[in-house]
C-alpha cells in the first residue's frame, strides 16, 4: 500500500527536523513533544508516525542504513560488486564497523528498552551469506556461519563501543576490530 502524499511529506519533514535536533541538542535531549513542537505538527502525528521515542531514531538509522546498503550493492569494489568474495567480505566488515562508529548514538537511541534487542539485520545477513556462498559454499550452506559472522559486527561491537572514557579513540577501535574481522573471514574461507 502506497503512503498518502501528505503522510509522506510529514514523514520527510519529521525526519529532517529530528536530524536537526539530534545535531543541535544530542539524541538524549530529543523528545516526542519537542519534535512535534519544532516540526509544527501535533503530538498525535508524531506518535502515529514513530510509535515510541526509539522509533524516531530507528527511522533516522533506517535512512542511513539504506544509503549504506546502496554502497554495498552498487558501490565501487571491493565493497561493491566486482571483487572476489573474500575481499568483499573483508571490505564489508570494515565498512560496517565504520558505519556503527559513525551512527553509534542513533543505534543506541533506537533501542527500545521495552522491546527485545533485534538479532542481526537481514540486509547484512543476506549479503554475508551470499558472499560466503561464493567463497566457501560448503561452510556457508546452513546459514549459521553467516549469522555468527554478522553477530560479530553488530551487537557486541556496539557494546564494545560503549567502553569507558579512557577507551581508545573510535578509529583505533575500528582498525583493531577490522583487522580481527579480516583474520576471521580469511580463516573461515581458507
Amino acid at each position: 500500500m502506497q503512503e498518502r502524499a501528505d503522510a509522506a511529506r510529514n514523514r520527510a519533514h519529521l525526519i529532517g527536523v529530528a536530524r536537526q535536533m539530534v545535531a543541535e541538542l544530542g539524541a538524549d535531549r530529543v523528545t516526542m513533544d519537542g519534535l512535534a513542537d519544532r516540526a509544527g505538527l501535533g503530538k498525535g502525528t508524531v506518535f502515529r508516525r514513530f510509535g515510541t521515542r526509539a522509533g524516531i531514531f530507528l527511522a533516522l538509522l533506517d535512512e542511513e542504513e539504506t544509503l549504506f546498503q546502496q554502497q554495498v550493492m552498487s558501490g565501487p569494489p571491493p565493497l561493491g560488486p566486482g571483487a572476489p568474495a573474500v575481499e568483499r567480505l573483508v571490505a564489508f566488515g570494515r565498512a560496517r564497523l565504520e558505519f556503527l562508529v559513525e551512527h553509534t548514538v542513533l543505534a543506541r537511541a533506537a533501542l527500545d528498552p521495552g522491546q527485545p534487542v533485534p538479532a542481526g539485520d537481514s540486509p547484512s545477513l543476506f549479503h554475508v551469506h551470499m558472499l560466503l556462498g561464493e567463497a566457501c559454499p560448503d561452510e556457508a550452506a546452513s546459514g549459521t556461519l553467516a549469522l555468527q559472522l554478522v553477530a560479530a559486527l553488530e551487537g557486541p561491537v556496539l557494546l564494545y563501543l560503549r567502553a569507558p572514557e579512557d577507551a581508545p579513540d573510535p578509529q583505533t577501535v575500528v582498525a583493531d576490530l577490522a583487522a580481527s574481522w579480516q583474520v576471521l573471514v580469511e580463516r573461515v574461507c581458507d
